[in-house]
């Protein structure tokens, strides 16, 4: 075998060399599943939920301590007025006795005057006892609902601090919830879509069939989803096209079902470029991804579309 030549080993040396110093590659940190996100994320809503709750219960407590020191001002009120009565009643005594030019007002001696004035005193007495217990109870309320008026401030401030930062934790992980979504079957490579059979025992095709797992799986749908329908025109006898129901029976949804409507046509236009997505009908609107268009009154609440979203595919 021939020797290597000078050049050769120079090259071989200065590769061997780049390979023992060249700072080893760290290995990516593996991406979270879609189930470790998903209970991650269901763990927040927990966090957010409980963090709600406490602010509102302590806005309860507020509220009450309020309602406790008005209680104890309007009780002061009664009683200011009562001790007032009394002594101006006293002195309505005293100043009869001064007038009918007896000095001993001060001391009285006869003893029916004296009984009056000493019934008088005691009431006045007791009435004093009672202002200054009310005046306690107000401070002790008042001074309670100012206390607990502080913590709010406080607790309130620390709670939508926790809270905003659950919720950007919660975009967060919706975002990368959305990246998991796959691409629908048959995209090309220039964003197109080749034309599919449908297949299976729904008679729908393999793109309408991913959307339509993916939104039972992200929506806690209340009906049954309609897709393949022979006898009608347009995209469902062709296995392209599912109704998710909001209502039944012609009837409109509730509230809650019709903001569910919303989030599901509104992710679904999200992520039209990935599953192939060609329009939605919802709300006697259709959005064929430039933004919703007024449709024409068809006469009825589903042929208006107010009772289901509409998913076409290519």
């Amino acid at each position: 075998m021939a020797a290597a030549s000078p050049a050769s080993l120079a090259i071989a040396l200065v590769t061997a060399a780049s390979a023992a110093f060249s700072p080893a590659v760290a290995s990516a940190a593996p991406k979270p599943t879609e189930a470790q996100l998903r209970a991650e994320l269901k763990k927040l809503n927990a966090k957010v939920d409980k963090l709600i709750e406490s602010y509102n219960l302590k806005r309860v407590e507020l509220a009450k301590a309020r309602q406790d020191a008005e209680g104890a001002r309007k009780r002061l009120a009664t009683a200011d007025q009562t001790l007032a009565t009394a002594q101006r009643r006293v002195s309505e005594l005293i100043q009869l006795r001064y007038q009918n030019g007896d000095p001993s007002f001060l001391l009285p001696t006869d003893g029916g005057a004296a009984a009056v004035l000493e019934q008088l005193t005691s009431e006045q007495q007791a009435i004093v006892q009672s202002v200054a217990s009310a005046r306690d109870e107000k401070k002790r309320a008042s001074d309670e609902a100012a206390a607990l008026e502080s913590k709010i401030r406080t607790d309130t401030a620390d709670v939508a601090k926790q809270r905003d930062g659950a919720q950007d934790v919660i975009k967060d992980i919706q975002k990368k919830l959305t990246q998991l979504v796959p691409t629908g079957p048959g995209r090309r490579s220039d964003g197109s879509w080749a034309p599919e059979l449908p297949s299976g025992s729904d008679n729908i095709t393999a793109r309408m069939r991913v959307i339509r797992g993916l939104i039972e799986k992200n929506f806690a749908l209340p009906f049954e989803v309609g897709c393949f329908r022979s006898g009608s025109s347009g995209e469902h006898p062709l296995g392209r096209a599912c109704d998710f129901m909001m209502s039944t029976g012609g009837t409109m949804p509730s509230s809650v079902n019709n903001a569910l409507g919303d989030h599901i046509a509104a992710w679904a236009l999200q992520n039209k470029a990935k599953l192939g997505v060609k329009y939605v009908i919802w709300k006697q609107r259709i959005n064929q991804g430039s933004g919703w268009e007024a449709m024409s009154d068809r006469g009825s609440i589903t042929e208006n579309h107010y009772d289901h979203v509409h998913i076409s595919m290519y």
